[in-house]
């Protein structure tokens, strides 16, 4: 103790002066990045049709089939250079007491198609725990899952795509018209996922949407996911 207070002595007034500012500075600087922990989100919403027509298939959930419309995927925290963050707070874990008034909807429009079937509440762990966590700074879990919920039902795809007159009717459709069909709708140009059936054919898989930061506003994406999509791909039927 007394060696620690010679040393304070030393130090003087003007020392401490720039101490304290650097620890405060320390301190701002950490607050920042911990209310920037990502720059936009990633709302994914998969088609069913495709999701089940491979080679792996899918199983239904214990709720039964599936409507034949566009299901969420997730919302996922981004960073501007293509990467993101995740698994963000391994202590906040999935609570599904927090979610009970938004279950009926999620069964519906973010259903799991993994097998073998279940209710769903597997799907909505891994999503919360991987990229909800990742947003916390911001949303807590239920409105991480009611937000979603909320976009998504905005997005409205297939009425944009039917629309357009692209239909789920396994018909082949330019990728082009695909997009400017969704862009119409959200005023945004969409990142476009396709996946493989059986017989190699390319099919319209996931819609990419950006949000922004609060998880409540379509955005202009700042970067898009890779597109590995022919001119024309296929719209499954489901």
């Amino acid at each position: 103790m007394h060696c620690r207070n010679k040393e304070n002595k030393k130090m003087g007034p003007k020392g401490w002066f720039i101490l304290k500012l650097l620890m405060f500075q320390g301190l701002f600087i950490s607050h920042s990045q911990e209310q920037e922990d990502f720059d936009f989100f990633y709302l994914v919403l998969q088609w069913p049709g495709a999701y089940c027509d491979t080679k792996r298939s899918c199983c239904y959930p214990t709720s039964g089939k599936p409507a034949a419309d566009f299901g969420i995927h997730g919302l996922w925290p981004n960073y501007k250079d293509g990467t993101y963050p995740s698994n963000c707070n391994p202590d906040s874990e999935f609570d599904k007491s927090q979610i009970t008034d938004l279950v009926s909807s999620l069964k519906k429009t973010w259903p799991t198609l993994a097998c073998p079937s279940n209710e769903g509440f597997k799907f909505w762990k891994h999503e919360w725990e991987k990229h909800g966590t990742c947003s916390e700074s911001v949303m807590d879990q239920h409105e991480y899952f009611e937000n979603s919920l909320k976009l998504r039902d905005r997005a409205n795809l297939l009425q944009a795509l039917t629309n357009s007159g692209i239909k789920p009717d396994d018909r082949f459709y330019d990728l082009e018209k695909i997009r400017k069909a969704i862009k119409d709708e959200i005023g945004f140009t969409p990142g476009i996922e396709c996946n493989k059936d059986p017989e190699r054919n390319d099919q319209l898989h996931q819609i990419y949407i950006c949000v922004d930061t609060s998880g409540t506003e379509f955005i202009k994406c700042p970067i898009l996911p890779r597109e590995r999509c022919p001119s024309r791909l296929q719209f499954a039927k489901f």
